[in-house]
């Protein structure tokens, strides 16, 4: 499994992982653990959207043979697109 770590501020963390969680529910199943919101599609790709106070953290993991960059950034460019008035950015370090 590859993974990367990123994060994007904001002052609504949850809306944007919820949000994220919702448009992408049909592809796997969606549940929270530790106040963490988890995508695991049903193709191996998991992503972990952690609300904190100002920022949504997120990790995406990728199985051995996919491409952790191409999902990383199909999930850049969601969020960003849900947060394009608030301006929004994802860093992924």
């Amino acid at each position: 499994m590859n993974s990367r770590h990123g994060s994007m501020p904001t002052d609504r963390p949850e809306r944007y992982a919820k949000q994220l969680a919702s448009h992408w529910s049909a592809r796997g199943t969606v549940s929270t653990v530790d106040g963490a919101t988890v995508l695991a599609f049903d193709t191996g790709q998991v992503i972990v959207l952690r609300p904190e106070p100002g920022v949504l953290r997120i990790e995406v993991t990728v199985p051995a043979d996919d491409d952790i960059d191409r999902f990383a950034q199909v999930v850049k460019v969601h969020l960003e697109r849900f947060g394009k008035r608030a301006e929004l950015e994802v860093v992924w370090s």
